[in-house]
């Protein structure tokens, strides 16, 4: 029986694509989904499968040909003799080599436990290949003939590894026990490729991940870079005794970072503002909240500080240390995550130097800080090792300027490098 083999359904709004590659000859036999053309889209590469087992009898299409969905490719002889028996309700077998055309090799030497392999098969160069697109792929990636190769599956069916043996002489390496991973959490399942693991978005990721989407799609970010000089904030901090501003309480450089971009935000009120879309307007806050990111089991939190500008550092550090403990168990309110005007994200705190970060929108910059390292700098000609703080600042370009962002760094920069100055 002819069956005509037609280009299926590609997925929402792709209408047909480019032939690139043709993985079977007329005259082939196939088994039931195995593949017979490579198709690129505008969407990607994919091979097209052929439900049908049976003989190639016609190829209506070549290399590089533009085909429609629902156009007729192929020509496929469903005749009993043809077409492989299954060998489960799964997954048909290999089609049988004809008798007159096999001749059988002796079996390889197993180990005695191990069953008897089939004998290897070659097919003649009239008969039909008994090969699937996986092993046709690797034989053109080589330049090797498959009519050549012997085949070591059911049936005579030539496999990519006996394409690879036939090519190098030898058989390729055995995959060696995986390493171990962490497990993550959710239920085990299955893809194309392997297991894996489906785990529900909680309310928290789907809500961060919809304001990250929001940000991006409204805000047209640029980020700059640079280096503050914390050599002598980093001896002033260190300066302070154990337990000076509360018990247990570390002095970290956050609280110096908040008060320095606080000052700076007090001085360049478009950092410290937002857009009414509907109305058009510049909204500039005459108030310094903000944001600090914590990074809790549950995702990354914004609580946000307020009248950062008005407070003293030990002030700061205390409420920072309260902000963060509140974050990490879940016991903030509503409240306490509304109302920033600016965030601060510590990069450093886990690792890395530069990032870009994203505009908590409706703010219009954002802070990211690096692991401090010590670095080589050129002092009055002379090369001498200076603690250096990266500095990642994203901004919303519809209102900030480059040169308006560059000179709130430098502000930024300024107070970090004489930390006296935010003593006073």
């Amino acid at each position: 029986m002819s069956i005509e083999f037609k280009i299926p359904e590609l997925g929402e709004n792709i209408a047909g694509g480019d032939i690139v590659n043709v993985l079977v000859q007329e005259g082939d036999v196939i088994a039931a989904n195995d593949g017979l053309f490579e198709l690129e889209t505008d969407k990607a590469v994919i091979e097209i499968p052929c439900p049908h087992a049976g003989k190639v009898a016609k190829l209506l299409v070549k290399k590089g040909q533009a085909v429609k969905v629902g156009q007729v490719v192929a020509v496929i002889e469903a005749e009993d003799a043809a077409v492989p028996t299954p060998a489960s309700a799964a997954k048909p077998s290999a089609p049988q080599a004809p008798a007159a055309a096999a001749k059988t090799a002796a079996p390889a030497p197993t180990p005695a436990a191990a069953p008897t392999p089939a004998p290897l098969k070659h097919p003649t160069a009239e008969g039909p290949i008994p090969a699937g697109p996986a092993a046709r792929r690797v034989a053109r990636e080589l330049g090797l003939d498959i009519r050549q190769v012997a085949g070591s599956g059911e049936r005579g069916r030539i496999t990519p590894e006996d394409v690879q043996t036939a090519a190098t002489g030898s058989a390729p390496a055995a995959l060696g026990p995986a390493p171990q991973r962490v497990v993550p959490p959710g239920e085990v399942g299955q893809d194309s490729w392997g297991e894996v693991r489906r785990d529900k978005m909680s309310k928290i990721r789907r809500t961060i991940a919809a304001q990250m989407v929001k940000s991006c799609t409204i805000i047209p970010h640029v980020t700059n870079f640079d280096d503050a000089d914390v050599t002598d904030l980093e001896n002033l901090r260190n300066g302070v005794p154990p337990d000076y501003i509360a018990p247990g309480l570390k002095l970290t450089s956050m609280p110096f970072v908040l008060k320095a971009v606080a000052l700076a935000l007090a001085k360049h009120p478009t950092v410290n503002a937002s857009i009414d879309d509907e109305k058009e307007e510049i909204v500039y806050k005459q108030y310094v909240n903000v944001g600090v990111a914590v990074d809790t089991p549950r995702g990354l939190v914004v609580p946000v500080m307020r009248n950062v500008d008005r407070l003293s550092i030990s002030a700061i550090a205390k409420e920072l240390a309260g902000m963060a403990k509140r974050a990490r168990n879940a016991e903030f309110g509503l409240e306490e995550i509304r109302g920033g005007t600016f965030t601060i994200s510590n990069l450093g705190a886990v690792g890395g130097t530069y990032s870009t970060p994203v505009i908590n929108h409706p703010e219009v910059a954002i802070l990211l800080l690096g692991r401090s390292r010590w670095l080589p700098v050129v002092r009055d000609g002379q090369i001498v090792p200076r603690f250096m703080m990266p500095l990642s600042l994203s901004y919303d370009h519809r209102i900030i300027d480059g040169a308006a962002a560059g000179r709130f760094l430098n502000e930024v920069k300024d107070f970090l490098q004489s930390p006296a100055k935010l003593l006073l």
